[in-house]
């Protein structure tokens, strides 16, 4: 398989993530403002992970602009990345449709975390296959963001017990870090 397929693939599933999410989104009964109350939690985590599945996408973009060719360990490591972002939509309107309670906050950072453990694993199996001196590796570098976002998750997962808003901040913080797009392989590229 090619490295184009793997990212039409991995585009078109990463769509349907996204369809399925905003098939959640139900019209409030009524018509006036009051009528969207209900509805603002499911709203919001809708956007929380529309902005998360975005920064997937962007990356997941970059990385396979960065390299020449996959194995089939790399279409597993991708598979496995895709498994976790599927579970996206199920967390997304557990967690809106209860509010942000306490368990669905707590369950919605652990698909957030084993999404990045997962991109982590893709990123060291690409990394793998292409070399240590290769476009991708010089471009990662030592990959802060990357590893402290994985930090953040795993602390925001039992934090959701303490208090489901410092979770849902963290949730938020970490979509900031990379909400700007990683430029170190655009510039690696552009060399």
């Amino acid at each position: 398989m090619t490295k184009g397929r793997m990212e039409a693939f991995s585009d078109g599933v990463i769509a349907i993530i996204i369809t399925i999410m905003v098939l959640e989104l139900k019209v409030p009964h009524g018509f006036g403002l009051e009528a969207l109350k209900p509805v603002i939690p499911v709203f919001v985590s809708y956007v929380l992970s529309f902005v998360f599945l975005g920064i997937y996408w962007n990356n997941h973009h970059h990385l396979i602009h960065a390299i020449k060719h996959v194995s089939g360990g790399v279409l597993w490591a991708n598979l496995h990345l895709l498994f976790w972002l599927s579970l996206t939509p199920f967390v997304t309107a557990w967690m809106g449709e209860n509010h942000f309670a306490k368990w669905p906050v707590a369950m919605y950072g652990v698909v957030l975390l084993f999404s990045a453990i997962a991109f982590n694993i893709l990123v060291r199996v690409l990394l793998a296959v292409h070399g240590k001196d290769s476009v991708l590796a010089t471009a990662l570098g030592n990959d802060f963001k990357g590893k402290i976002s994985l930090v953040f998750y795993a602390a925001a997962i039992p934090l959701a017990f303490v208090s489901v808003w410092i979770s849902c901040a963290i949730y938020v913080l970490v979509a900031a870090m990379w909400l700007v797009p990683d430029r170190r392989i655009e510039k690696t590229l552009a060399q």
